[in-house]
């Protein structure tokens, strides 16, 4: 039998070099339950990696249960992960497409092992994720957790995984209790969010701690925030305090990119400080507030915040923040910081007329149709 595990022990994991290994290794440690779920599970040497330690796994006789976005891992043929089914391995698809719910998507990323151990964060398995996000990888990060909160993140999956496996085009009415809410423990806390009736919990809880802050670093790949929040973000600059955001040069989504820039001036204007990650693709996703951080899935943008299923977790871990505070000095380091007079002068009529348009489609136009979606099917 392995090791016992240490209790509330968390350990920040960065790039795919770090991440992926910690992923392999709960897997290959855990004797009872295997939860997996991701956005993106990509048909590559990774992707088969996983696929033979779980199915190794599963010969051992722990239960493994797989949960993959249909949307998400479209380039993912069904017939792949059959040897683990034909194993006795469980594998779901939420939101296929013959659903026609394309909308909504699944876009949560853990694992719990025995529901001991989880990993949550930005990653997927596919191999534009291996690498240090530095040399060569996309920039990403995870959080490794031993505490309270993976007995939480369990029973959020097995939520997920009865509502994948309901018989399409058939879905259960989306409550606020069902899908958006909060759960706290004595070591950090859980948001989840997604579709349907109700405020997010976890834009209620930025919101509430970005007020009377007065250091405030964001690490996000897609930023589009709501205005309340972008309010309370000038709110801390203008009562004295500082506010650093970390956005990427290189993008996998140019739209959201150029939408994200259309916000550039006023926030410089207002004394934000904005800089762009060179080295790789950035799409880690980190909030440090003052004494607390926020690490998950979620990113800062309409369709995290109202409209995909997406988990945060948050902790008051003096020394989880003091870390996750130098993984944010150490981004600092490659990036460059954005003028406002520079970059007013390189935006010309062009840029300007689309990135307005991106902002338009992407603020304006999805919610909109992903609400219509949604009251059309719930009924």
């Amino acid at each position: 039998m392995p090791p016992a595990l240490k209790p509330n022990t968390l350990k920040w994991l960065s790039g795919g070099d770090e991440i992926f290994p910690a992923l392999l290794a709960a897997i290959d440690r855990a004797q009872k339950t295997i939860r997996l779920e991701v956005y993106t599970f990509a048909n590559d040497e990774l992707g088969k990696t996983f696929r033979e330690i779980l199915l190794k796994a599963r010969e051992r006789g722990a239960r493994v249960q797989v949960l993959v976005d249909a949307f998400g891992s479209r380039s993912l043929a069904a017939s792949f992960l059959e040897p683990l089914m034909a194993a006795g391995g469980e594998v779901r698809w939420f939101s296929p497409v013959f659903t026609r719910r394309l909308g909504f998507r699944d876009h949560r990323k853990m694992l719990v092992c025995d529901e001991e151990l989880a990993i949550v964060g930005g990653f997927n398995i596919a191999a534009q994720y291996q690498g240090d996000g530095v040399r060569s990888g996309w920039y990403d990060l995870g959080l490794q957790l031993v505490s309270p909160l993976t007995v939480q993140l369990a029973a959020a999956f097995d939520e997920m995984f009865a509502r994948a496996g309901a018989k399409p085009p058939r879905f259960r009415r989306l409550t606020r209790t069902e899908i958006k809410r909060d759960v706290t423990t004595d070591e950090g806390k859980l948001f989840l969010s997604g579709p349907g009736r109700g405020r997010s919990p976890f834009k209620r809880a930025l919101s509430q701690d970005l007020a009377g802050a007065r250091d405030v670093q964001i690490i996000v790949a897609y930023f589009l925030p709501t205005w309340r929040i972008r309010r309370e973000l000038l709110r801390v600059v203008r009562n004295g305090g500082r506010v650093r955001l970390i956005f990427p040069a290189k993008t996998d989504v140019p739209l959201s990119q150029l939408a994200c820039r259309s916000l550039y001036r006023r926030l410089l204007r207002a004394g934000i400080e904005i800089y762009e990650y060179q080295p790789q693709i950035l799409h880690a996703k980190l909030v440090v507030i003052d004494n607390l951080v926020y690490v998950g899935s979620s990113n800062l943008d309409p369709r995290s915040l109202y409209i995909n299923y997406e988990l945060m977790v948050r902790f008051e871990n003096k020394n989880l923040v003091a870390e996750a505070r130098e993984i944010f000095a150490r981004t600092l380091k490659q990036c460059r910081r954005i003028e406002l007079d520079a970059w007013r002068n390189s935006r010309t009529w062009w840029s300007k007329l689309k990135q307005r348009w991106a902002y338009f489609l992407l603020v304006r136009v999805d919610p909109l149709v992903a609400r219509w979606d949604y009251r059309r099917k719930r009924h």
